[in-house]
């Protein structure tokens, strides 16, 4: 019996559609953020033709405007691991390991995204998904009422169930199935003002984190933020001011730069929503909560080891100059302050590249180049492209690169950074002037046995192992350079 199914990067299109929908009804803040986005990235398409251009090399025009990330916060092993199934369907796998609790957020999470070049840019959905730590609950009684609830709620129909199963046996879903799976999943991330704890119990997990209570507090994972990718979020962050919205007070990550490196993210506050928290009359009582927000990101290219090492050094100097947590009060201060660290950091692809600093694709140039000589010049068949940094390799390159044979293109980073993630988690939860953490620059690393006893512990909380973000971008990178010098050869005969 023959099966047509639909793609998984259909069924992940046709998803994050969905979300975007329902969450610009939820919010509809969300949606005058879109705008002012899509504002922003025209003024820039239109402007810089030379940004235009990148981005038509590298597949990124066309998703520009649908690109989207979202988070949850989970709160037990359980739904963690029903939640991998239920993002496979989607294509989408868990990419990076980061641990936010050096930054005094109580959770470990990874992103879950598509792989390949061809998919991200057919649907660059991706999803933010964290884990409660409740071990780092401090009370003892407060802790069991929290797993207790946990324990209670079930945040997965009974139909997603079904046909994430139904995906598994037939290895894909038919036309009919994948719409209802859309339409089932959804419900997952649905906002409900109606709470299954007292309000009594919602204080108590406030005073121990704002985040511990918008996750034991709720029916399920709500999305709560949605984030479009801007050209310019310099722009945005002013845009935002002008036009009401409150943005945070500093853009995370690093300096504006002529070649964009990693990620920056800012937000708008989190909004104030009512809540009716249940009684044990079995009726239900108003109070409110704060937690969903608007977010914005800004992505430039992936860095290699090399470049992430130079990028935590940077940013740890500027944050150590500065000697407190950024904020509104010294945002002028840290900006100067990272400004002038980061001057130590290339801002050119070529040196980038040269230096071995970030991860680029080799394109070949169809021009008047006489790739025929070129390549009778150049000995191809021994390049090591698993490589492309060792002497030989990298010399090869360089005087393709020299010849106008073929171009660089950066690889754009699709991942998250734990110092950004931490730096929005925190500002949507308090002020962004309490948010005081000596070590937060060094939040996220993983250097110690600890941090390798949380990682391992949360790959088996997800029932998989998560993908090295940097061996992803390593491997595009090297059959970019296979893909390149076959297409030389091509145009040489």
């Amino acid at each position: 019996m023959s099966h047509t199914f639909i793609s998984s990067d259909d069924i992940r299109h046709n998803f994050s559609i969905a979300m975007s929908e329902m969450y610009q009804k939820e919010v509809p803040l969300y949606g005058d953020l879109i705008d002012l986005v899509s504002e922003v990235n025209t003024d820039v398409l239109n402007k810089q033709p030379d940004i235009r251009q990148q981005l038509v090399h590298t597949g990124e025009l066309d998703r520009l405007g649908m690109e989207r990330h979202g988070a949850i916060r989970l709160g037990t092993a359980a739904e963690l691991s029903m939640m991998r199934r239920l993002f496979a369907v989607m294509g989408m796998y868990p990419v990076g390991y980061y641990d936010l609790a050096a930054a005094g957020v109580p959770v470990y999470s990874t992103a879950f995204r598509a792989l390949e070049t061809s998919s991200l840019n057919k649907s660059p959905f991706r999803v933010f998904t964290s884990l409660l730590r409740l071990d780092l609950i401090d009370d003892e009684a407060l802790k069991q009422e929290a797993i207790a609830a946990l324990d209670k709620r079930k945040i997965f129909t009974d139909n997603v169930i079904s046909l994430i199963e139904r995906f598994e046996e037939q290895g894909g879903l038919m036309a009919a199935d994948a719409k209802q799976f859309v339409k089932e999943a959804l419900e997952t991330f649905r906002w409900h003002d109606k709470t299954p704890v007292s309000k009594a119990l919602y204080q108590q997990l406030l005073s121990q984190h704002g985040l511990i209570a918008d996750v034991v507090g709720f029916k399920g994972p709500h999305i709560n933020h949605l984030t479009p990718r801007t050209l310019d979020i310099d722009a945005v962050q002013a845009g935002m001011r002008a036009k009401g919205i409150p943005p945070k007070a500093i853009i995370e990550g690093p300096p504006r730069r002529r070649c964009p490196i990693l990620l920056r993210q800012t937000s708008f506050r989190a909004l104030e929503e009512a809540v009716n928290f249940k009684n044990p009359k079995g009726g239900y009582e108003t109070g409110h909560h704060t937690a969903r927000f608007g977010e914005i990101e800004q992505r430039g290219v992936a860095l290699t080891p090399k470049g992430r090492a130079l990028y935590d050094q940077l940013l740890s100097q500027a944050r150590r100059q500065l000697g407190a947590t950024p904020n509104a009060d010294n945002a002028l201060e840290y900006y100067q302050i990272l400004e002038s660290a980061f001057a130590a950091f290339p801002d050119d692809y070529q040196m980038l590249h040269d230096e071995g600093l970030a991860y680029f694709y080799y394109q070949a140039v169809d021009s008047d180049t006489d790739n025929a000589q070129t390549l009778d010049s150049i000995d191809v068949e021994n390049i090591d492209v698993e490589n492309v940094n060792n002497p030989l390799s990298k010399q090869v390159v360089t005087d393709l690169l020299d010849k106008g044979a073929i171009r660089l293109e950066p690889i754009v980073y699709e991942d998250f950074l734990p110092v950004s993630a931490a730096g929005i988690f925190q500002s949507n939860l308090h002020d962004d002037s309490t948010n005081d953490n000596e070590n937060d620059e060094n939040s996220g690393k993983q250097s110690n046995d600890k941090g390798h006893t949380n990682k391992e512990a949360f790959e088996k909380a997800l029932g998989a192992q998560v993908y090295d973000e940097l061996a992803l971008y390593q491997t595009l990178q090297a059959e970019s350079l296979k893909a390149c010098l076959h297409r030389m050869m091509q145009l040489a005969e």
